[in-house]
């Protein structure tokens, strides 16, 4: 498996300063996905800006684990009830017109 597309999770470790436990610990609670090639712990960059939410609201706010887990998931609820809103309102201009 080529690991071009993903980031060692060591490399976030120094980054963050951060204990690699921290990133086992997201994903235990499917915060995360972490990969394994050849017995090494990889993410994929695309999941690069969920992690930065993370690590943001633990450092900064320091908001534990769970915590993380309920706001990310109001956030997607805010998200879908967002767009859910943006389509009735569309379906609405076109009865009035």
């Amino acid at each position: 498996m080529s690991t071009e597309n993903f980031i060692p999770l060591t490399t976030l470790c120094l980054h963050y300063k951060l204990e690699i436990s921290f990133f086992n610990t997201l994903n235990e609670n499917g915060l995360i996905e972490i990969q394994f090639v050849d017995n090494i712990q990889y993410v994929h960059k695309e999941s690069i800006y969920e992690i930065e939410k993370i690590v943001r609201m633990h450092q900064d706010l320091e908001v534990n684990i769970e915590g993380i887990d309920v706001v990310l998931n109001l956030l997607q609820k805010i998200d879908a009830l967002q767009t859910e809103l943006l389509q009735v309102r569309n379906r609405l201009l076109l009865y009035e017109n």
